[in-house]
């Protein structure tokens, strides 16, 4: 006599994901690049005398470049021993492969510094903070935590010291440009440029880094951490925000500032709300005390690593709430994550071709946008459902493997 198999429910098969790999992080990289995205190619001031900032400049500006560096520390985090950080030999081989796609990205990033575009790229910037970062790979969280506090509080005022210095030098170590493999043969502005002068300051970005590990190294997959990164994200978001309002237009920073700038008229109002950095911060203490996007003050950071923070629990709840009701929300977004090397270079590419040149009969900066964005989440999501890493993630990887344990790691 057999036995009947009692009936059940058929199952939707798991969403596959490589081992080690958060949907919900791949999530937030898919938002900080469509972020990025937006800043490119959306005006983010009004074509006005006042420079009327526009949605997207209050919106992404500062905020996207910075979640996609904490991104990347996160990633490190979970790359290299998640809770508890590696030791001994694998936290060297760990150094080793990192250190290599670190080399990849920065080829990239150089590469791409060829082109005419009207974008700061981040890509050479990314890959030093990658080697910037490699001798905290082996703390834990509290010791991270001091050192992530201590840079943020720290770093702006050694770069407030340090930049006129170096800004002074004739001629002055600021490229003033995208790196390329050009400014290879002048090291010393190429340096100065990347970790003080430029647009992407290292030196205090670091930060982005240091709090991205302190995340990583927490038990995301726990009910109530993507709960406080959320609500402790939105608070220290809001309190830093509200200080450097306070301090520009209720203490007297704004006028300071206006003074050491002498030039009646200029809406400095407006560029303190979206972007800081054509701005050259010097002769005034006062700039320290901003919160303005992309001027790397203690504030800026503070504000932007928060809002990163509760961004990423938020999409760790998103995730949640996908498995609850067994359905895929963040495909969308983690598919175009997982490849934002390979998205954000084509997405570069592309708007060389359009420098100085009007857009094509029938096309608007909205269009173009959505075009762009619509591409990254459709080809995410058909190399996300086969399973493929991008090519250049493909390229990292197999330096990444190769560092690790050499040839044979990479089969």
């Amino acid at each position: 006599m057999t036995s009947r198999i009692p009936a059940t429910r058929p199952r939707k098969t798991p969403v596959r994901q490589k081992p080690g790999r958060l949907r919900a992080i791949d999530a937030a990289r898919g938002l900080a690049l469509l972020g990025m995205m937006a800043t490119h190619l959306l005006p983010t001031f009004e074509a006005n005398a006042s420079l009327t900032p526009t949605w997207v400049g209050l919106v992404f500006s500062g905020r996207s470049a910075a979640l996609f560096a904490v991104l990347a520390g996160v990633g490190l985090a979970l790359s290299t021993g998640k809770h508890q950080p590696v030791e001994g030999r694998e936290l060297s081989a760990a150094r080793r492969g990192l250190a290599l796609r670190a080399l990849v990205i920065a080829a990239v990033g150089l590469s791409l510094g060829a082109l005419e575009v009207n974008v700061a790229i981040i890509l050479v910037h990314y890959a030093v903070l990658f080697l910037c970062v490699l001798p905290f790979l082996g703390m834990g969280v509290k010791r991270l935590c001091l050192w992530a506090a201590g840079w943020i509080l720290a770093s702006p005022v050694l770069a407030y010291l340090l930049r006129p210095w170096l800004l002074a030098s004739e001629p002055p170590l600021k490229l003033g440009h995208n790196p390329s493999w050009e400014d290879l043969t002048v090291p010393s502005q190429l340096l100065a440029d990347l970790f003080l002068t430029g647009y992407y300051p290292v030196f205090q970005w670091l930060s982005y880094l240091l709090v991205g590990l302190v995340i990583g190294r927490l038990a995301l997959t726990r009910a109530l951490v993507p709960v406080f990164l959320l609500v402790a994200g939105t608070v220290v978001a809001i309190a830093a925000k509200a200080l450097g309002v306070a301090a520009m237009d209720s203490w007297g920073g704004r006028e300071a500032l206006e003074k050491v700038l002498n030039s009646p008229g200029y809406p400095l109002g407006s560029v303190l709300q979206v972007n800081l950095t054509g701005l050259s911060q010097e002769g005034s203490w006062w700039w320290l005390a901003s919160a303005a996007p992309h001027s790397g003050t203690s504030l800026d950071l503070l504000h932007t690593s928060a809002v990163a923070a509760a961004v990423i629990g938020a999409c760790l709840l998103l995730e949640r709430v996908a498995d609850w009701v067994d359905l895929d929300l963040l495909l969308p977004l983690r598919g175009a994550g997982a490849m934002t090397l390979t998205l954000y270079t084509v997405h570069v590419w592309v708007i060389s071709g359009f420098y100085l040149k009007p857009l094509p009969a029938g096309w608007t900066e909205d269009g173009m946008y959505f075009a762009h964005a619509g591409a990254a989440i459709l080809l995410g999501i058909v190399f996300a459902r086969l399973s493929w890493r991008g090519p250049l993630e493909w390229v990292g990887h197999a330096a990444n493997r190769l560092g690790r344990g050499g040839i044979r790691a990479m089969h």
